[in-house]
């Protein structure tokens, strides 16, 4: 076993760990970071993306030993949700607000990877094209959108992140930020859906 401490979503954990541990499997089973989800184990799908020491990672390709030392932020660490907030999207981050507005997912598997690459692509390219977003996205796989909504997500979040205002644009289907506040309760509706044969 081998000692590490590290530092997730601003909490410090220390812990003995197999060196043989992934961190993928360390920030969900020690740490309980269980957004941070594994896809793979392959590197191939990024659903398991996270920032370690600000950079954008597949945590299923990094020993947690690795890690020791460092800042890790996982998908739980984007939200600044304050207690006493009147929504469940108070506090959300861009990207994630931009997500649900756009329905840039759909099972919500691939979520969580493609917020935290997107975060680290924004954080390079403000104002990123398609092809950009694209480009930037490619390591990670989503099996139901097809991208467009993603993609139209992470353009809606770095216009916002530059202080541009959301816009209503019935002709694209985009909504504005009274929008999110209305759809937000809708969320809880979703999981009474039964899907017919």
């Amino acid at each position: 076993m081998t000692r590490i401490s590290i530092t997730v979503d601003g909490e410090t954990y220390e812990h003995d760990v197999e060196p043989r541990t992934l961190l993928v499997h360390h920030l969900r089973e020690t740490c309980g970071r269980t957004g941070t989800n594994v896809g793979c184990d392959t590197s191939n799908c990024g659903a398991c993306t996270v920032h370690v020491g600000g950079t954008s990672v597949k945590s299923c390709t990094i020993l947690a030993v690795q890690a020791d030392g460092e800042q890790i932020t996982t998908i739980q660490g984007m939200a600044t949700r304050a207690p006493g907030a009147r929504d469940e999207t108070e506090g959300w981050h861009p990207l994630q607000k931009a997500f649900h507005v756009e329905h840039g997912l759909q099972c919500g598997f691939c979520t969580p990877g493609m917020i935290m690459a997107s975060a680290a692509l924004l954080a390079e390219n403000d104002d990123p094209s398609e092809t950009d977003v694209r480009q930037g996205l490619e390591g990670n796989l989503c099996r139901c959108t097809g991208y467009v909504n993603i993609v139209k997500a992470v353009q809606r979040a770095a216009a916002e992140m530059r202080g541009e205002p959301m816009t209503t644009n019935p002709e694209e289907g985009t909504m504005g930020e009274a929008d999110v506040t209305e759809r937000a309760g809708d969320a809880d509706k979703l999981q009474d859906l039964e899907v017919a044969p």
